[in-house]
This record gives C-alpha cells, sequence and structure tokens, in this order.
C-alpha cells in the first residue's frame, strides 16, 4: 500500500458482482477452469460470500481459489468454506510484527494468524503462504517461513520482488529465486514436485522427510510467460493477458453485448497474450501501478 493510499473509485466505476459472474461464466464456457478472487482485498466488499456461492455452482468450473492478505479471515473462513471456495492463499510478508507493521503500513499480524488458524479449523488445507521476498527487510526470515511448513498443512511459496512502481533502486530489494533455494537447502533437502493440474508459475519442493512443500516464483530471473495460462479483469472491468502490460481489452462494452461476442473478446485476449515481459532487461518499459489495486 503507498504511503498515501489508492484513489477512491465510485461505485459505478466498478463492476458489479452480475457483470463478473457473466464473464466468469462464458470464460467457463470456453474452457477455463479455474477462477481466483485477488484485490486489493476482496473481503473488504460487501455481499462477497453471496458472490463466491454463486460463481461455486457454475457449470464447468473446477477450482474456485481466494487470495487474502487475512485480516478478515478469522470472522469469515468458515463463511468462505460454506460458500464454495476450495483453496486460499494468504499473502504473508513477515512473521515479526514490527516488521509486517511496516511493510503493510499498520497491519496486525496476531490477526492474519489467528485467521490462518480459523482457515485451517474451517477445513482449508493446504493453506498457501506468499511471501515476496524483500532485502534487508524480511530476507532474514526465510527459514522462519520454511519452519512453519514442517509440521503444519502449508505450503509457503517464496516470490521474486517485481518493480511494479518504477524506480531506480529497485534491485536492491530484490533477492532472486536461485538466492532463496539456495539458503533453504543449506538447511534442508529439497525434493522437486511435478506441476499439478492448473498450477500456477511456482517451481514446488518437498521438505525432505517431511510433509511440509515450498515454491519459488521466479518472474524477474526465471521467466515462465510461455507456459502463463492466466487473464486478468480488474474491478474496473480492464482484462489484462499480462500483469505488466500497460494497455488491456475494456469488457463494459463487451458486457452490453451477447455472449457469443463476449466469450471471442476473451477469446481474443488469450491468443495475443504476449510471448514475454521485458522486465530484466527493461523494468522502466512499462507504466508504474500499485499492487494494492490489482492483487496477486
Amino acid at each position: 500500500m503507498p504511503a498515501e493510499g489508492i484513489p477512491r473509485l465510485l461505485h459505478e466505476d466498478i463492476l458489479s458482482y452480475e457483470d463478473l459472474h457473466r464473464i466468469a461464466s462464458q470464460a467457463i464456457a470456453l474452457g477455463f477452469e479455474k477462477i481466483r478472487i485477488t484485490g486489493g482485498e476482496p473481503l473488504v466488499r460487501k455481499g462477497v460470500v453471496g458472490f463466491l456461492q454463486k460463481l461455486a455452482t457454475i457449470p464447468g468450473l473446477s477450482e474456485l481459489v481466494l487470495t487474502t492478505n487475512g485480516l478478515l479471515l478469522r470472522e469469515m473462513a468458515a463463511e468462505l468454506r460454506q460458500a464454495g471456495v476450495q483453496r486460499l492463499n494468504v499473502s504473508l510478508d513477515s512473521l515479526n510484527p514490527e516488521t509486517f507493521a511496516r511493510i503493510t503500513r499498520g497491519g496486525d499480524l496476531k490477526q492474519v494468524l489467528d485467521g490462518l488458524e480459523a482457515a485451517e479449523q474451517a477445513g482449508f488445507s493446504p493453506l498457501k503462504l506468499n511471501v515476496v521476498v524483500l532485502r534487508g527487510m524480511n530476507d532474514d526470515e526465510i527459514l522462519d517461513f520454511v519452519a512453519l511448513a514442517l509440521n503444519k498443512a502449508l505450503t509457503v511459496r517464496f516470490i521474486e520482488y517485481m518493480p511494479t512502481i518504477n524506480g531506480p533502486n529497485w534491485t536492491k530489494l530484490w533477492v532472486s529465486g536461485k538466492e532463496i533455494l539456495e539458503r533453504i537447502e543449506r538447511r534442508y533437502k529439497l525434493q522437486p514436485l511435478d506441476l499439478a493440474d492448473r498450477a500456477g508459475p511456482a517451481r514446488s519442493f518437498r521438505i525432505a522427510g517431511t510433509d511440509g512443500t515450498v515454491g519459488v516464483i521466479s518472474p524477474m530471473s526465471g521467466h515462465f510467460c510461455t507456459q502463463c495460462n492466466r487473464i486478468r479483469i480488474t474491478s474496473t472491468g480492464l482484462a489484462k493477458g499480462c500483469l505488466f502490460a500497460d494497455s488491456g481489452v475494456d469488457m463494459k462494452p463487451y458486457l452490453r453485448a451477447s455472449d457469443d461476442i463476449l466469450r471471442e473478446a476473451l477469446r481474443e485476449i488469450v491468443t495475443s497474450k504476449p510471448a514475454q515481459h521485458h522486465l530484466e532487461s527493461s523494468p522502466q518499459a512499462h507504466a508504474s501501478f500499485c499492487m494494492a489495486q490489482i492483487g496477486g
């Protein structure tokens, strides 16, 4: 979250749940199998549980996933499970209360940890933790996060920092996926896991002798663009085939058209996905954006 916050949108600027449901339905009719609800923070939107319940009943949907910062999970985990959400990803960048508060600009770590416990009790297993590794801020906690996965049904995924906000000093924060794995392997033996169906871009490993698993997502050092199977629809209706694309397709006009035309627009977004981003060679080549508005 930027220090100055983010601009507020008017209610009429964002897609209704009916619009989002229609896009989801037509995407599944095209062959999409998995839907992830993210944000910003999706759990702050009024009526989200009812929306998730309707999404879960779309014929042909194989997997409904939600990414959250975990601050509201303690109160909502059971409802989410009952609504049909099958898996949760929780963004958690520090296990130190002071560091967590600094990164999140005031977040309460205990709320998230209580939320993880509530989610586990509600039947979400395994939970996935997403950790963006930042040199000098939380990279000294890598092994602490791995230790969490040793005795709990958790998958910890370490994510390379990405320069979403253009700046000359972003490399000072960046820790490569290779370095992350090397640090883990000094303590633990890792066994590579096969890529699961509908899996994302993580390279996953089992910690030998345990049920714990860890993953590394390397958007900067290990381009996975050719295997990327995602498109994003923002709350304002902008469809993007790549997170770092400066342009997108405004879906609002297509929502006023027939289902056939809407499906064709979605198909075009998929077929025109770029072969590769150019962040590593030219990180200033894209316009700055805030992940607090886009989500994971």
